[in-house]
């Protein structure tokens, strides 16, 4: 199936296939966005789901030299002052709980930056002379992350906070588009490991599993299987799996319906390496054999955007196995317009 590019493309009508495999050219994409100069003492950003992801890789890179939160929520850490940078996210523009954090950051005297596609957030942005980094319209917002991810880094270097990073933004571009190519669909199963993984969870539900570093990672595969493949999720990370969640692998029965995706990086803790191997070897036969996925690359950038773009395919993939358009969120759309009866 994964092999016939005429089913390919029948159900893949939006060519979310297309999409993944030119995400390199969105880590090049200059934004005309002019931040001031000037060090806040600490940063809010504010997004849902695929807006927020952006935020969520930045604390693997660059990292923050102060202190950075990421807000899911209607409302704002009390901290927020005058001195807080507030960057609201949505690539619709008109997410209910960003437009509510947003009133909130406003009503607190916080500086506001904006990262939007249109929508209400651009009509504030424009009214109110905000900064803006303008999104490309037109694609969901779980294929614009790294789109997102240049205008953030973009705004946090204008601010000072980082160095070089659109510099080595655009140096990674090259080493994604070479790998990207390697899981394009016209190159067959047996060469491609992203469509192999798909064969492997197709009928099971994923439980990704991550340290630190790639923790964004494990997060992107956890939404991509929900929304691309259709497929229930979840995702946890080193080494705080090992003081709750290790234990529930233990119990009966030791056939479970899942799939263990293991995603590790050799630039992660020591320890947290350590900590794969030694799970791994204590509930051999009381959970699925992990899957383990290797990052690649020189670097924690280059790990970062490998294992996330491998993510993309591979949910791709399984989604065409589930006989599923991977684009449509018809029930998030229902979701939105019953909370505005």
């Amino acid at each position: 199936m994964l092999d016939d590019l005429k089913y390919i493309h029948e159900r893949d009508a939006q060519d979310a296939l297309g999409l993944a495999e030119k995400q390199w050219q969105q880590l090049e994409y200059n934004f005309a966005i002019n931040m001031p100069a000037q060090k806040p003492d600490n940063i809010v950003f504010a997004g849902m789901g695929g807006s927020a992801l952006a935020a969520l890789m930045s604390t693997s890179w660059p990292g923050h030299d102060l202190p950075f939160e990421i807000c899911r929520n209607y409302d704002i850490p009390k901290y927020v002052d005058d001195k807080t940078l507030f960057i609201a996210s949505s690539y619709s523009g008109n997410t209910e709980e960003t437009l509510s954090a947003l009133m909130v950051a406003e009503a607190k005297g916080a500086r506001i930056a904006i990262i939007t596609s249109g929508g209400k957030l651009a009509d504030i942005a424009k009214a109110k002379n905000y900064p803006m980094a303008t999104l490309p319209a037109g694609i969901q917002p779980r294929y614009a992350v790294f789109y997102n991810f240049r205008a953030l880094a973009t705004i946090l270097e204008q601010i000072g906070t980082v160095n070089s990073a659109l510099e080595e933004l655009s140096q990674a571009s090259g080493f994604l588009k070479d790998i990207t190519s390697a899981w394009r669909p016209d190159v067959s199963t047996k060469d491609n490991y992203a469509k192999q993984l798909a064969l492997e969870i197709v009928g099971k539900s994923p439980v990704v599993y991550s340290g630190p570093l790639l923790f964004p990672a494990a997060y992107k595969w956890k939404i991509n299987f929900n929304e691309n493949a259709k497929n229930i999720a979840w995702c946890n990370q080193y080494p705080e799996f090992n003081h709750n969640e290790f234990l529930g692998w233990t119990s009966s029965p030791a056939e479970k319906p899942y799939v263990v995706i293991d995603l590790r990086s050799s630039l992660e803790n020591l320890r947290v390496q350590k900590r794969f191997e030694i799970t791994e070897r204590l509930l051999s036969g009381k959970r699925p054999a992990p899957q383990i996925v290797k990052a690649m690359g020189t670097s924690i950038l280059e790990h970062l955007l490998w294992t996330i773009t491998l993510g993309d395919f591979v949910s791709l993939y399984l989604a065409l196995l589930n006989g599923l358009n991977p684009t449509p969120v018809d029930l998030i759309e229902k979701l939105k317009l019953a909370m505005d009866e």
